[in-house]
């Protein structure tokens, strides 16, 4: 009840906060740069060291913030929160919608992985406009994709919370549909994110589905043609390697998307974020130390990772969980042509694996000066 309480008076906040602008000075306004250099050099709201927001800041920045805060708080606190308010309300006089929703959930639990139940009204809300206009994210295509063909598109990074990923595959705030038509895109995430109540809801409307063989196979064989689905290859132990500046893959064991790529004869496509990995801080945890030990034993118990993150709060630039405002440049490479193989022998499996390794690293040598951030050859691909 509390994360609920603690949400509601977060967008309470936010929804009331302009309000205030009318009695704020208005010769702060000139005070705000987007440059975030020029940024430190203009007087601005400063509290026991603490940065704050100014209050005359264009209502569309508020508006992205909000769409920002909404995914954030909604992926962190939105599972967890309901739980609570469903097992708080077993022991109330209102039980028995929590046992109405648990029947369904029972009846519905294998949709996640028979393709989920997206929504195109949801993935086309005005809201993740905002959101992408935010950082701003950017999709750029570089090959056209054939929609009598499947496809499975790997990627890199994966960063804190995959805030390219999910602006250009689970929303059409990118317009993905206009880029590439006739293709379906399916963001895939862990199952442990569909047994989270209303929260399964919420993220299957983007088309989400579980990153598991059985609903990867179900999508290559029993959902037809034209699907293209999204795995952050790395998954949650990439996420302890996601520090500014630095490109450190989890890939040279993962192997299996290559192995279903081929006996379904889906093509592969390297995707590479530029940015992804710039918009939080994370504390230092090289392979090794006390810290990196205790995430990957973490990790092996709860099925995801804990980098602990800082970025920047709704109304001030110091801490948070909000993401800073750094560009994200999703690249979508060429699709590699894979035969069907019923039967991939080790040797087929190496060999198309090598071939996407090369493709992705191209990939990042050809687009890494479109990001200043980033402009270093992929340190560690393991």
């Amino acid at each position: 009840m509390a994360l609920c309480f603690a949400y509601g008076l977060n967008v309470t906040f936010l929804i009331f906060w302009p309000v205030i602008n009318i009695y704020y000075p208005a010769h702060l306004v000139s005070t705000f740069s987007l440059d975030p250099e020029v940024r430190k050099e203009k007087s601005k709201m400063k509290i026991l060291g603490i940065e704050f927001a100014p209050l005359s800041l264009p209502l569309e920045r508020r508006l992205q913030t909000a769409a920002v805060f909404y995914y954030c708080s909604s992926f962190i606190f939105l599972g967890t929160s309901m739980l609570g308010l469903c097992l708080y309300l077993i022991f109330s006089k209102f039980f028995f919608i929590p046992l109405l929703y648990f029947t369904w959930f029972v009846y519905d639990h294998k949709t996640c992985c028979q393709g989920g139940r997206r929504s195109e009204w949801v993935r086309n809300w005005k809201l993740w406009k905002y959101f992408a206009d935010y950082f701003p994210v950017t999709l750029v295509k570089t090959a056209d994709f054939d929609p009598k063909k499947n496809y499975i598109l790997g990627y890199h990074p994966h960063g804190i919370m995959c805030y390219g990923a999910f602006a250009c595959f689970g929303t059409e705030a990118r317009k993905f549909s206009d880029h590439f038509p006739g293709i379906t895109p399916h963001i895939l995430t862990l199952e442990g994110q569909f047994w989270f109540p209303v929260h399964r809801e919420h993220i299957m409307c983007s088309g989400a589905c579980a990153a598991t063989r059985e609903s990867i196979e179900w999508l290559l064989t029993k959902k037809g043609k034209g699907n293209a689905l999204i795995l952050v290859v790395g998954g949650a132990a990439e996420a302890l390697d996601a520090h500014p500046g630095d490109v450190n893959l989890t890939l040279k064991r993962r192997k299996g998307f290559v192995r279903l790529a081929l006996k379904h004869g889906a093509s592969l496509v390297p995707v590479f974020a530029f940015g992804e990995n710039e918009i939080f801080e994370q504390i230092d945890n090289p392979e090794g130390s006390f810290l990196r030990q205790i995430q990957n034993k973490l990790k092996s118990f709860l099925g995801f990772s804990t980098p602990f993150f800082r970025g920047r709060g709704m109304f001030q630039y110091n801490y948070g969980l909000l993401p800073y405002r750094k560009p994200i440049t999703v690249i979508i490479g060429k699709p590699i042509d894979v035969e069907k193989i019923s039967e991939p022998t080790d040797e087929d499996i190496k060999t198309l694996h090598q071939k996407y390794v090369d493709s992705l690293t191209a990939l990042f040598e050809e687009h890494k000066d479109m990001e200043r951030e980033v402009n270093k050859l992929i340190q560690n691909v393991d």
